[in-house]
């Protein structure tokens, strides 16, 4: 059998495995029981194990004597959101749903794994390693500010790597078909958080005080003025504001409002040029009385596809699926922390469409995917490391 028809005859075990850490979703660096099942499932392989590398991954090595190291990935984690679903897997873990994905990407990896033993075992895996990556927490940071990526980085799993690959379901995609794309394909992203501060009087006597609600609207509606006309994702960035509190009573005038937004950006120099407009805005209002404060998070860095190891595994997709299953796609402002692992060596993410007849969007009570994708993704990784081991080595 070829990889795809390998990773079909898993199907079944793979719907399976996706359903079963999707009753059974956790949280970011919780992903205690998942974990469970991907360590026990690469061990069965005979595979070396690490565990609780980066609080709650596990990393697993298939050795294949000397020759590179590439390294795929699977993130774990869930979010919190009451699933809305009624099929017959839906969520027991009120409030955590499996609303993005990551357990499909579990047993995805886990099919992959499966294939590449299997193709070791039959003397038809180049020379080299392969490094299984299963990461806890892509969807949140920590009290530290740090992802899993982040973590995983700190503790050496990038260490000798020479190509890291990464997929991600797409619900809203064509099922089956595949999309690559070279350079920027999604943005950094940073919170933001400000205060104003003003000072309260009675709303009959304005003129005795700062109204920080009115200072703090301006200060919103400068930025996005500021934002070029028909602006670019890659080329101008974005910010965008979710969230502003303040005041005390309808007839006070707020002394201090917060605002926490976003930034996005696929560029250091685009970054820079995003904070400037921040600053630029905010920094006015406090020559009509107001003090100010603008914070920035670590953020997560854009995730820069490159050209060789995208190539490399856009090449094999072909041979795999054909030419017609193989698309391009334009870069997305959602954020991804595999770019702290593609930071570290030479790396590429790839979208796999799974939308259903009705298709369902990320982070939404109803989301789901269809599962026939699944084998797809494990064949592709397997194609795409195979096909690196022979480039690389």
């Amino acid at each position: 059998m070829n990889l795809l028809e390998q990773a079909q005859a898993l199907a079944e075990d793979l719907t399976a495995i996706r359903r079963d850490l999707h009753q059974n979703p956790e949280l970011s660096f919780q992903e205690v029981r998942t974990a469970g099942i991907a360590a026990k499932a690469m061990e069965a392989l005979g595979f070396s194990v690490r565990t609780g590398v980066g609080r709650t991954g596990v990393i697993a090595e298939l050795d294949n004597g000397v020759g590179p190291l590439i390294a795929l990935r699977a993130d774990m984690d869930a979010l919190p959101i009451k699933e809305a679903n009624t099929h017959d897997f839906v969520s027991q873990n009120d409030g955590v749903m499996h609303a993005c994905g990551h357990d499909g990407h579990v047993a995805g990896l886990i099919g992959t794994a499966r294939i590449l033993a299997e193709e070791r075992g039959a003397g038809r895996l180049p020379p080299g390693t392969v490094r299984f990556i299963f990461q806890p927490s892509e969807e949140a940071i920590d009290d530290e500010g740090k992802s899993g990526a982040m973590r995983l980085v700190e503790e050496g799993v990038m260490e000798g790597v020479d190509a890291v690959v990464g997929l991600h379901l797409g619900a809203p995609l064509p099922s089956g078909k595949l999309f690559f794309a070279t350079g920027p394909i999604m943005a950094g992203a940073a919170e933001i958080h400000i205060e104003v501060h003003g000072k309260s009087s009675h709303a009959g006597f304005p003129e005795g005080g700062v109204d920080a609600l009115v200072l703090a609207s301006r200060g919103v509606v400068a930025v996005q003025d500021a934002a070029p006309e028909n602006r670019s994702p890659v080329e101008d960035g974005l910010i965008s504001f979710g969230r502003i509190a303040g005041g005390t009573a309808h007839n006070v005038l707020a002394d201090l409002v917060t605002i926490e937004g976003t930034m996005r950006y696929f560029s250091a120099e685009v970054q820079e040029r995003l904070q400037r407009r921040l600053d630029d805005a905010f920094g006015a209002l406090e020559n009509s009385g107001a003090r100010v404060t603008i914070q920035l998070g670590t953020g997560y860095l854009p995730v820069i596809n490159d050209e060789r190891v995208t190539e490399c595994v856009r090449a094999a997709a072909i041979d795999l699926v054909g030419e017609d299953d193989v698309l391009p796609i334009q870069p997305m402002t959602l954020a991804e922390d595999f770019s702290f692992l593609a930071n570290e060596a030479p790396g590429t993410f790839f979208w796999l469409g799974a939308a259903l007849p009705n298709p369902r969007m990320h982070h939404e009570t109803d989301f789901d995917i269809d599962e026939s994708a699944l084998p797809i993704g494990a064949a592709t990784l397997a194609a795409g490391a195979i096909r690196l081991l022979e480039e690389m080595g």
